[in-house]
Formats: C-alpha cells, sequence, structure tokens
C-alpha cells in the first residue's frame, strides 16, 4: 500500500447505498493536491477494494470518481483488478443467501473465508433465475416471481461489488425462467427460459442487454434451436457458446451467425460452464468433470483429479478465476448441515489432445444448515 493511503485501517465491507447513476465522465475538483487528476486517479485506483469505503469518505471528489465507469477502466489498464467469486445458496429450502471471497495477495490470512453480502431485496427473485458478471456488477435475470411454481419474471436485479449494493435494472420485454446467461464484450446476452408453448415462434428467445443505454434488443436465432433446453452458456473467442440438448451452438456477435456442432450433450446435466484455455469445462450426470474441445468438437474426461475430489460431485459448479479452474461441490452430513467445498485446478492439454488437471488447494469453505448450491461467479474489480 501506498503510503499516502496508510491511514486507511478499516477491513469492513462497503455499506449498501442510495442509488446513484454512472457516469462516464464524473465532475470531481483537484483530488489530491500538487497532483494532476490522472495522477491522481492512477494512485487512486491501485487501492485494493478492501479500503474503497474509507476512500468515498475522504470527499464527494472521491466519493464520485470510485463510482464511475473511468475508476474501473483505470484498474483494467493498470492491472490492478483483484479476482472475487460470489457463491448463491438455497438455504432450508426457503430462502437464498450470496457469500464472497477473494484469494488476492492482500489478504493472505483469509482468502479463503467466505463473507455474507447483502440478499436480494426481493427475496424470491432467484428461483429459477439466470446470472452473470460484467465488471464490478453481477446480474440476476428473471426467475420465479412468487417460487418456483409461479410465472417467469422479466425483472432484473444488479449487485455493484463496489459497494455491496443491489439495484434494480431494466426489465426485460418477456419474462423467463430457468435461462442462461453471459457476458461478451460489455453486454449481457440471455437465451431460453421462455414458457407456454413461446419457445418456438419468439423472437426474444435470446436477448442482449447494453448497459450503457439499459436497454434490451432481441437477438437472431435459428428457428430449430428455440425449441431445444438451454443447458449453459459460455465465452471464448469473443464468441458465445451455448450448451444445448443434442448439439453446440457457437454465436458469433459480430454477424449474427450461429454455427451447430454436434455432441453428446444430452449426457451433460444443468450447471455452470466455464472455459480455461479455450476448453469448455462442464459437469456430467455421473458428478465427473469433463471438457469440451471446440476444435475437435468432442468431450473429453479431465484427468488426474480423480484421487483428489470426490469420486461424485454433488451439486457442482465450476468457475474460472484468474485462469485456475475453480470447483465447487456440497456434502451433507448426519446432522443435516451442509459442507460447502472448493478446490482450484490448475488444467492443460497435453501434446496427446488430452486434458489433465492438478490440485492447487482444497477445502471445505462452509458450514450451513441444510442448503444446496445456485451459482457461482466471478466477479472482477
Amino acid at each position: 500500500m501506498n503510503d499516502c493511503f496508510s491511514f486507511l485501517s478499516s477491513s469492513s465491507p462497503p455499506p449498501a447505498v442510495a442509488s446513484t447513476e454512472d457516469s462516464d465522465t464524473p465532475h470531481f475538483s483537484l483530488l489530491l493536491p500538487n497532483l494532476p487528476d490522472d495522477i491522481a486517479l492512477q494512485c487512486i485506483a491501485r487501492v485494493p477494494p478492501l479500503y474503497h469505503r474509507d476512500l468515498s469518505l475522504v470527499s464527494k471528489s472521491w466519493r464520485s470518481i470510485l463510482q464511475s465507469p473511468v475508476f474501473f477502466s483505470t484498474r483494467v489498464r493498470l492491472n490492478c483488478t483483484h479476482h472475487f467469486l460470489y457463491l448463491n445458496l438455497w438455504i432450508n429450502g426457503s430462502s437464498f443467501k450470496w457469500f464472497a471471497f477473494d484469494q488476492t495477495p492482500s489478504n493472505p490470512k483469509n482468502h479463503r473465508d467466505l463473507s455474507p453480502i447483502p440478499p436480494v431485496p426481493s427475496q424470491l427473485i432467484g428461483s429459477g433465475s439466470a446470472f452473470a458478471s460484467l465488471g464490478p456488477k453481477i446480474y440476476v435475470i428473471g426467475g420465479s416471481e412468487n417460487g418456483l411454481g409461479s410465472a417467469p419474471s422479466s425483472s432484473v436485479w444488479i449487485l455493484d461489488f463496489r459497494f455491496n449494493r443491489w439495484e434494480i435494472g431494466p426489465k426485460m420485454p418477456v419474462g423467463r425462467k430457468f435461462a442462461t446467461a453471459g457476458a461478451l464484450n460489455g453486454k449481457i446476452y440471455v437465451m431460453g427460459g421462455l414458457f407456454e408453448n413461446s419457445w418456438d415462434g419468439s423472437a426474444n428467445w435470446a436477448l442482449v442487454f447494453d448497459p450503457v443505454l439499459g436497454s434490451w434488443d432481441p437477438v437472431p436465432s435459428p428457428f430449430e434451436i428455440r425449441n431445444r433446453w438451454v443447458r449453459g452458456t459460455a465465452m471464448m473467442k469473443q464468441k458465445l457458446i451455448v450448451l444445448l440438448d443434442g448439439g453446440v451452438f457457437v454465436f458469433d456477435p459480430c454477424d449474427s451467425s450461429w454455427d451447430y456442432i454436434p455432441t453428446e450433450i444430452n449426457l451433460v446435466r444443468n450447471g455452470r460452464a466455464s472455459v480455461v484455455d479455450g476448453i469448455v469445462y462442464y459437469c456430467d450426470y455421473l458428478g465427473k468433470i469433463r471438457g469440451f474441445d471446440v476444435e475437435e468438437g468432442k468431450w473429453k474426461n479431465l484427468e488426474g483429479v480423480q484421487k483428489d475430489l470426490p469420486k461424485i460431485l454433488n451439486g457442482v459448479t465450476l468457475a474460472n478465476v484468474g485462469g485456475k479452474l475453480r470447483v465447487l461441490w456440497q456434502e451433507m452430513d448426519t446432522g443435516k448441515q451442509t459442507e460447502i467445498f472448493c478446490a482450484e485446478v490448475e488444467v492443460h492439454k497435453d501434446s496427446n489432445g488430452d486434458l489433465w488437471g492438478s490440485i492447487v488447494w482444497s477445502q471445505a469453505l462452509l458450514v450451513i444448515p441444510e442448503s444446496s448450491i445456485v451459482e457461482c461467479l466471478e466477479v472482477e474489480f
């Protein structure tokens, strides 16, 4: 930490604050005496997120810059962003809870401890919701309005990680639940999840959200994919990989084209896919991790991890955190307590094209009353 920020000592998370609109050109007075604002911005941008609450209390100018897109883009340009993993759990069949943990050198003693964060203000939203992360924000899209048996919702909730603040986002033109979503090229894509025999003919089967314009627009999609169950999405090489029953489709937003790759996708259960080094990793219906090699158009087993992971992974979900595969799963003990486990796996493809993994670390993160993993997402800030 730069000496000029040594007075910052609070380790408490940022509080929830009133909603404010991001501005591409924030108005602020001199940030630091005797320094040009562009140099001062670089100094402030290097401060870890742990201290951003303290920074926001310095002045209105500092609070304004912390809320602006230019602050995040500066952190990206300086290569000083941190990777956080967010975990959503369904507790006791009645409520959702969110947790976060940060594996960074700035907090080595606690880098594997989960910290609770404020719940979505509309507690029932999250049943069948789709999730995506973009920059310092998580988007909770659609789901059930009043529990799993109710009508699909068009609502969007956004968690701004910078301040642990939930915001209401622009609604979709049509409600959906059990859809899939992902971020690509600064936009959020959501696909599937339409009900009441609306799959085949709906122009809204796929939508794209532009957070700058705050608007949803339809994405052209082939008629033949609209009646297929969407299993997951992943982003790779500026394209969207869409996993459906009966095959894999690759969407290129540059020309709105779709390419079809036939595969035994029907053997794969629902869940989040994750791309590491050009391989789409997923978990099959037996609870085994497999990787889809897009270039070869085939699924392969991930070798080398069997002895260090359970034979069958329950409730597993995957994420790419800082270039490594993060595997989360759950185990139930005899007292109806659920243990949430996490392992970090280094993965690679050898000269023969086989996929191999080695466990960097593995441990229990949380013990909580009867619960299940809903989603995990990486957030970079």
